[in-house]
C-alpha cells in the first residue's frame, strides 16, 4: 500500500526519496508494507502545538503517532476486514527537533527512520501497559 510523505515545514530541507527508501525498507522488514502510512514532517512550532493539543505537553518533541487501529495488543498487527482498513495511521516527525538532536557524524535520515519506529513501538507498549516508556536513545541525539 501507499506511503504518503508530506513536508509541512520549511526549516529543514527534506530529501523525500532518501526518507521514502529508508521507511519503505523498515516497513518491509516489519511486515507492514501492505498497510498505508502517512508521514508528516513538521517544525518545532507545529510539533509543539500538536503535542499540546493531544498530550497536554507544551513542548516540541521528536515523534507523535496516531494509529488507525486503536484496540491492538502489544505486538499485534491489524487484521483488516476491508481494503480501506489496511492503514497504520499517521506519524508526525518533528524534523527540526530531530535535526537539532543529531550528532555531527550521524545520517539525519537514519535517525528519522530509527526515531519513527522506536517511538511507535514504545507508544503502543505504553498504551497497553498504562505506563510512560521513553526511548533509551532519549538525550543521545
Amino acid at each position: 500500500m501507499s506511503l504518503v510523505i508530506r513536508n509541512a515545514q520549511r526549516v529543514i530541507p527534506i530529501r523525500r526519496a532518501c526518507l521514502r527508501q529508508k521507511v519503505e525498507a523498515a516497513r518491509r522488514i516489519l511486515g507492514v508494507h501492505k498497510f498505508a502510512l502517512g508521514l508528516v514532517c513538521v517544525d518545532n512550532r507545529n510539533m509543539r502545538r500538536i503535542n499540546r493539543v493531544y498530550r497536554q505537553k507544551d513542548v516540541p518533541t521528536d515523534v507523535l503517532s496516531f494509529p488507525f487501529h486503536e484496540n491492538l495488543k502489544t505486538g499485534e498487527f491489524p487484521q483488516p476486514d476491508f481494503p480501506d482498513d489496511y492503514n497504520l495511521g499517521d506519524i508526525f516527525l518533528g524534523v527540526e527537533y530531530i535535526f537539532q538532536q543529531c550528532k555531527e557524524n550521524e545520517d539525519y535520515y537514519d535517525i528519522l527512520t530509527m526515531y519513527q519506529k522506536e517511538k511507535q513501538v514504545l507508544d503502543e507498549l505504553s498504551r497497553c501497559t498504562r505506563t510512560r516508556l521513553q526511548p533509551l536513545s532519549k538525550g543521545l541525539f
